[in-house]
């Protein structure tokens, strides 16, 4: 295999610092670098390789060029290279539309995201777990719902809006109760890892696969739809995932906001380390204030 060359340039839209555009062979491609100390160890980077091969041509995602392992001992870094893919970045694109007052491309937008999340919650997996290896074996989350998981990550919120999302937690844990199926969750489904054509707003890729996992089905739309409130944009999203995998839109967003807490409880007690966990912070905040899954913060 051929590795990139040693000039890369830090790709922008991540917190990480660690996703570089290269060159290998004359192509241009994508360097995602994975610490000797990941959190997930060193098969973190064929992990993620297997993700992406595992959906190659159910949706828009690069071609593996090369991946390696970390090798903490020596303090060599892992390595996952891709191919390069053309398109706007998601956010970028929201961004764009909503300046613009453009709802017929936010729902152009809306409808294609939102097949995209149908789509990966139609590949089944037969339990909920995290992928353990380079042969996507599923282990086992910690035991716990999201009434612990609230206490567990804010305990030093103050009471008053502990106890307030505590309540909460307990009516979404509830709700998402009701479906017990797992599927492949991309965990991280938002705009900003997305490429679309800026004419046609299709989605032409699918990026950082890092905390994909099996889980809940309505995960991925829980992150779509986490910051991105434009009500043509939500109605495209809800109607594309629903007819393709059926139910109610309005049931549909109840439940995909119940599946989202996980990560914005996760987001919240990471505040202070990047602009996302900050806002995820005060947008939690909002819900346990007003004990509404669909409350939105002051100023945005």
């Amino acid at each position: 295999m051929t590795s990139p060359d040693a000039s890369l340039t830090v790709l922008p839209g991540g917190h990480s610092g660690r996703t570089f555009l290269g060159e290998a062979a004359g192509d241009r491609v994508v360097v995602r670098l994975y610490p000797p100390d990941d959190r997930r160890g060193p098969e973190a980077p064929e992990v993620d390789a297997a993700v992406v091969r595992l959906v190659r041509g159910l949706v828009p995602v690069p071609e593996v060029v090369e991946v390696r392992r970390a090798h903490p001992g020596t303090g060599q870094p892992g390595l996952l290279v891709t191919s390069w893919l053309p398109g706007e970045r998601g956010d970028l694109a929201v961004a764009r539309l909503t300046a613009a007052g453009d709802a017929d491309g936010l729902r152009r937008l809306g409808r294609a995201t939102g097949t995209l999340a149908a789509t990966l919650a139609g590949m089944p997996m037969l339990r909920r777990g995290p992928f353990a290896d380079a042969e996507l074996s599923v282990g086992r989350f910690p035991d716990g719902g999201l009434v612990d998981w609230v206490r567990e990550r804010l305990p030093t919120w103050p009471e008053a809006e502990r106890r307030g999302l505590v309540e909460v937690a307990r009516v979404a844990q509830e709700r998402l109760d009701v479906v017990d199926r797992a599927c492949l969750v991309h965990s991280d489904l938002n705009p900003k890892n997305l490429l679309v054509d800026p004419a046609s707003l299709a989605v032409t890729a699918v990026l950082d696969w890092e905390f994909a996992h099996a889980g809940h089905p309505w995960t991925d739309v829980g992150n779509l739809l986490r910051f991105e409130r434009h009500a043509a944009y939500v109605e495209a999203v809800l109607d594309a995932w629903t007819d393709l995998r059926g139910g109610e839109p309005a049931a549909l967003l109840d439940g995909a906001r119940a599946a989202d807490l996980w990560a914005l409880v996760d987001l919240a007690a990471r505040a202070g380390e990047n602009p996302v966990a900050d806002r995820a912070a005060r947008l939690l905040r909002a819900v346990a204030r007003t004990a509404d899954l669909h409350a939105w913060p002051v100023g945005g």
